[in-house]
């Protein structure tokens, strides 16, 4: 049976869900009273009589028979109806200091977001300071709030933990030298979420566990010990037996589909004692690879690996945003920034007239962004700024422009935005209208995903790669951490139907440029090449690809 304290708090829970919902205030705030009443009684409801609950000041009848369903059923069909409405993410927001119904409400109907995930990198993105009721600080509070509360999950992006993974290698390899130590795993075949940091130690469990006195080791296998850094992430060690690191790093660095596909291939005969990694595939007669590339076993039998592609090879930004919509930077200082980094080119593509949250650029505003651009690159010649737009997808996967705005662009980055709950059909149907359009260069982050925080809306990916192929439409790599999208296990397939890619950081700051990095390795992993990447292209060889495009 409910206490005082649970009754209080399904008042209280009740009467913010009524405002997030946008009911009746006066009905809200009466449960909010109840809850405020409830919390200061001295004598427990579950022993009064109900005609006793009845006359409690300020207890109507709404609330005295709220009270007793709660007692009598220990459930409270009301705030059921409402939970059962209300998106789990927006309950877990409730959670996050100085988010109160009001603004809960705003971040739900006219952000639609829906989860921390989402919000979180609303923030990035500068949304919440274009709400009503929301600054600068407010929007920095509530992302350093969603982080906080976000240190105790059980997974995490590469970007999150890829830090303290290599603090971790160099500290166990002081510590344990002469003997060998090294990162493995998911984090050693750089997989863009980690369930654990993994280190392999050329050493026993005994002397593992002498050295590391310090350490709760919270699970102890035959095989690994594993401890929960301060940091809340897991990390798992794996010892070595003597002549055997070069094993047992190969071992623990590969999926299991590998390993098997590896085995089948004859490749026991590499696992001699002594091998180094690379010993281990010569003596097995297969080509070197490298840990990106061991999910599975589809490239074991390639003769001659491609050159992957490398952070260096990217040669400018495609993809990004400035005060025009929601970035941080001017149009000025993120060019700036972009060529104080050695990048040859920007292109800036800030978001069209129909991402009102966003600020999207009105038709006017184009022109007078084509106006500063084209100041601007008189004074940054040789560098050059793109003029670009991310047009938002409509609903009937039209663009947010008539065609003789879209021609006035050198590149349109299609993406959906809006009405992100769509069956496989509608989706479908939306993003191949937007990659028929003749204007569309590049279809951004393709499933709208947001890892660890939203699914992406559920698309045929061979089919859109395939219309891709068709109409010569570049497939963006999203390189935000939190997209990385498309997945790069669609990669080789869009490789073998000769599409472009483009890792693309979607900025919006200074500081975004950096994330082409994470996109990079992702791309590594689906076997990307320098040339099968739009934004390796120089300045002069994307400037020829717009004009013969656009010819």
């Amino acid at each position: 049976m409910p206490d005082n304290s649970t009754i209080a708090d399904n008042f209280s829970l009740l009467s913010k869900l009524m405002d997030i919902h946008g009911e009746n205030s006066f009905k809200a705030k009466s449960f909010a009273n109840a809850a405020f009443t409830v919390e200061k009684l001295t004598t427990s409801l579950q022993d009064m009589p109900s005609g006793e609950i009845a006359k409690i000041k300020g207890f109507g009848e709404s609330i005295s028979k709220s009270i007793q369903e709660m007692l009598q059923t220990e459930q409270w069909s009301l705030l059921d109806s409402y939970i059962e409405k209300t998106p789990a993410g927006i309950l877990e927001m409730m959670k996050i200091k100085g988010l109160g119904p009001k603004k809960i409400a705003s971040i739900w109907k006219d952000l639609e977001v829906e989860s921390l995930g989402e919000l979180l990198y609303a923030c990035n993105e500068n949304r919440l300071t274009l709400l009503k009721g929301f600054g600068q600080k407010t929007q920095d509070s509530v992302k350093q709030s969603i982080e906080f509360y976000f240190s105790n999950r059980d997974r995490y992006l590469f970007a999150e933990v890829e830090t303290l993974a290599n603090e971790l290698e160099k500290e166990i390899q002081i510590l344990f030298a002469p003997a060998a130590a090294a990162l493995t795993g998911q984090i050693r075949r750089q997989e863009i979420i980690i369930d654990e940091i993994e280190l392999v130690i050329d050493a026993s469990p005994a002397l593992i566990q002498e050295k590391l006195t310090s350490l709760t080791f919270i699970e102890e296998t035959p095989n690994s010990l594993l401890f929960q850094h301060a940091q809340k992430v897991k990390v798992r060690i794996y010892p070595s037996a003597i002549d055997d690191f070069g094993k047992s790093l190969f071992l623990t660095t590969a999926t299991p589909a590998f390993i098997e596909s590896f085995f089948a291939a004859g490749g026991a005969a590499g696992l001699t004692p002594g091998a180094t990694e690379e010993q281990i595939f010569a003596q097995a007669n297969m080509p070197y690879l490298p840990p990106c590339l061991r999910n599975d076993g589809s490239m074991l039998a390639v003769q001659q690996l491609p050159d992957l592609i490398t952070p260096q090879d990217i040669k400018g930004i495609i993809h990004s945003h400035s005060t025009w919509s929601d970035g941080q930077y001017s149009l000025e200082e993120m060019a700036l920034a972009a060529k104080a980094q050695g990048f040859e080119y920007l292109v800036i593509s800030d978001h069209s007239r129909s991402a009102f949250y966003a600020n999207g650029l009105s038709i006017e505003r184009i022109a007078e962004q084509h106006g500063q651009i084209d100041a601007l690159n008189q004074q940054l010649a040789p560098f050059r700024i793109f003029k670009s737009i991310e047009a938002d997808i409509l609903n009937d996967g039209s663009l947010d422009y008539p065609d003789e705005i879209l021609a006035s662009f050198d590149l349109v980055i299609a993406s959906v935005h809006s009405n992100l709950k769509m069956s496989e059909e509608k989706a479908m149907s939306r993003l191949l209208k937007a990659i028929e359009n003749p204007y569309t260069t590049i279809l951004g982050h393709m499933t709208g995903r947001l890892l660890l925080s939203r699914n992406g809306y559920p698309v045929d990916h061979r089919r859109i790669i395939d219309a891709c192929a068709e109409h010569n439409v570049v497939i963006e790599l999203n390189a935000h951490p939190r997209r990385l999208d498309i997945d790069w296990e669609w990669i080789p397939y869009a490789r073998e139907k000769g599409v472009l890619l483009s890792i693309d950081p979607d900025a919006h700051s200074i500081a975004g440029y950096k994330d082409v990095y994470y996109g990079t390795l992702a791309a590594r992993k689906g076997g990307l090449t320098a040339a099968g990447n739009l934004s390796s292209y120089s300045k002069e060889a994307l400037e020829k690809y717009i004009h013969n495009r656009k010819k």
